[in-house]
């Protein structure tokens, strides 16, 4: 997740887990520039040896681009490369990126044949089930990832005109997966450990990918191992300020580490509209740190959990 999933947070996600979080998959990086590996792209590409093997996420629409940003992550040390086709975000698909490329299946086989030939390592495939209800073509997109060599597609159960709106259709993702000859993984809803758990049981997912709700609930990995596991208010307050910790140690300046504070700790503190609401009030990084100090112990005395 572009803004989420950078280096600092999947420590914080790897410390609080205990080291049983699955494969882990960088912010998607733009290969749509003559220069891949510009600054910003080689700070998002960073990743820990404890997290290898490593995926690198890439997005773009020209093939000859991204074969050779595909061939650069793969220098870099990642032990796969994914083509991200699935990105609703409109700044990203309507230039055709993401998932643009539903909409010009021909290109997208173009890239992936592209991609595949300039690595050595495997190559994965996200998408979405098509640009809308009546344009669904992942059964297409599965015998173009199947012809072009990919070795693993994560299917997120929503077209791309739903963006995260409604339930993901895991009915399809099942069916896709059903007669998949490569490892499909689901995605999409996954919020909890039941429900990732019932996910490969019910619909014959070789696993799951989970994005947005580590913000929710960053033990979830953690939970899907131990489903009887509980978090505590007190690993609530203590991982916002390791994460700050995390944040500072890397390099972040105060005011950008106050927006990811920020960004986590509203999703955290969902079941506590009042404290929720003084700590986005913040206007600066002292102020918020005295306010979680101040305010989460009391806050958190109340019945509570984890993403509610």
């Amino acid at each position: 997740m572009s803004g989420v999933t950078d280096l600092p947070f999947r420590r914080l996600i790897r410390e609080l887990s205990c080291d049983c979080a699955p494969l882990f998959v960088s912010e998607f990086l733009p290969a749509g520039n003559s220069v891949f590996l510009t600054s910003a792209n080689l700070r998002a590409a960073r990743f820990d040896r404890e997290e290898e093997p490593f995926c690198i996420q890439l997005f773009g629409h020209s093939a000859d681009k991204l074969a050779g940003a595909a061939l650069q992550a793969q220098e870099l040390g990642a032990a796969f490369v994914e083509l991200n086709a699935g990105c609703p975000a409109p700044k990203v698909a309507k230039k055709g990126n993401g998932a643009g490329l539903l909409k010009d299946l021909p290109n997208l086989a173009k890239i992936l044949r592209a991609m595949k030939a300039s690595i050595k390592v495997p190559l994965f495939l996200k998408c979405r089930l098509g640009w809308d209800e009546n344009s669904i073509c992942i059964n297409e997109v599965l015998e173009i990832a199947e012809g072009e060599g990919v070795e693993q597609l994560t299917v997120h159960g929503r077209t791309k005109e739903q963006g995260y709106k409604g339930l993901a259709d895991w009915n399809v993702i099942g069916e896709i997966a059903a007669k998949a000859k490569i490892s499909v993984i689901g995605n999409g809803d996954i919020n909890s450990a039941e429900k990732a758990l019932d996910a490969i049981r019910d619909y014959g997912v070789k696993g799951v990918a989970i994005g947005r709700a580590t913000l929710r609930n960053p033990w979830i990995f953690l939970q899907i191992k131990n489903p009887s596991r509980k978090v505590k208010p007190n690993e609530v307050c203590n991982a916002v300020l390791r994460y700050n910790e995390l944040m500072l140690q890397d390099g972040f300046r105060p005011t950008q580490a106050l927006g990811r504070l920020k960004q986590l700790t509203s999703r955290l503190c969902q079941g506590l509209p009042e404290f929720r609401l003084k700590i986005l009030r913040c206007e600066n990084h002292d102020e918020f740190l005295d306010n979680w100090a101040n305010l989460s112990e009391s806050a958190f005395s109340l019945p509570y959990s984890v993403g509610s």
